[in-house]
């Protein structure tokens, strides 16, 4: 008469089982059902821009460039300023104006979309430096050391790229009062991180004409 096995087949069934758990678990893998979601991949801001973008109405203006917060650092962004032509470079002063009211206004939609702000404020404005100062030199309404660290850093950084500076990415400026005008830097490490004070040296002395 044959024995039956049914019970021994099942135990034996059941220790497999058992063992193939403690391997699994014994080699760190965890089973799930559960699927996991780890979201979308993580975004970056932009930065970038098209020049149509900017321009709004004044797309017949003539091109300047200005230096908006973006993701923490400085960005160039080209925009047009309604300056006439000729106007444009001739005058410091003039050029300084007309980047400085670039600075004031506020970021277009397609800036807006691809992360620029601006951390200039007014009331603010430029004019020519007086008699003794050295040529060259840019007075604000407001002692550059008074303006937010960002603020001061976009205006170095702006106005020394421009026909505005002083030459070798720097820029004269002074405020009010009777304290003489610095010479501004702007430095990469400036652009990296504008919440720092720009790096100043001493302004050259005044000109021939200014003290004759």
């Amino acid at each position: 008469m044959r024995r039956r096995t049914f019970g021994r087949t099942a135990g034996t069934g059941a220790l497999v089982a058992a063992a193939l758990t403690a391997l699994v678990t014994g080699c760190g893998i965890r089973t799930t059902s559960v699927p996991v979601d780890a979201g979308a991949a993580p975004s970056r801001v932009p930065c970038s821009v098209t020049e149509e973008g900017t321009t709004g109405a004044a797309v017949q203006g003539v091109p300047v460039r200005v230096y908006l917060v973006c993701g923490s650092q400085l960005e160039a962004v080209d925009r047009r300023s309604p300056l006439p032509e000729e106007k444009a470079g001739g005058d410091p002063v003039r050029t300084a104006n007309e980047l400085l009211s670039q600075l004031l206004a506020e970021t277009s939609e397609s800036e807006k979309e691809a992360g620029f702000t601006t951390a200039v404020l007014g009331p603010l404005v430029v004019s020519g430096g007086r008699r003794i100062d050295p040529a060259g030199t840019l007075r604000l309404s407001r002692q550059p050391e008074d303006l937010a660290p960002t603020a001061l850093s976009q205006l170095v950084c702006t106005f020394a790229a421009s026909s505005a500076g002083a030459g070798d990415h720097t820029v004269l400026l002074g405020g009010p009062g009777g304290y003489a005008p610095k010479r501004y830097r702007c430095t990469t490490e400036l652009r990296e991180r504008p919440e720092s004070a720009p790096p100043t040296a001493p302004a050259p002395a005044p000109s021939a004409a200014a003290t004759g």
